[in-house]
């Protein structure tokens, strides 16, 4: 079951990633939603080296 879980934050930590990239690479980028996905990203992250 914990596997399953780690598998799903890594998961989602690389869905954030993509969605940074994407929209970093806006003509005009909001960044709020970089902010919001970057803490987010960083939550995961943390979650992750937490079941380590």
């Amino acid at each position: 079951m914990r596997n399953n879980h780690l598998a799903a934050l890594f998961s989602k930590h690389a869905d954030l990633d993509a969605r940074l990239r994407s929209e970093a690479s806006r003509p005009n980028p909001d960044f709020a939603v970089l902010n919001r996905l970057k803490k987010e990203k960083l939550r995961i992250k943390e979650n992750i080296f937490s079941l380590k």
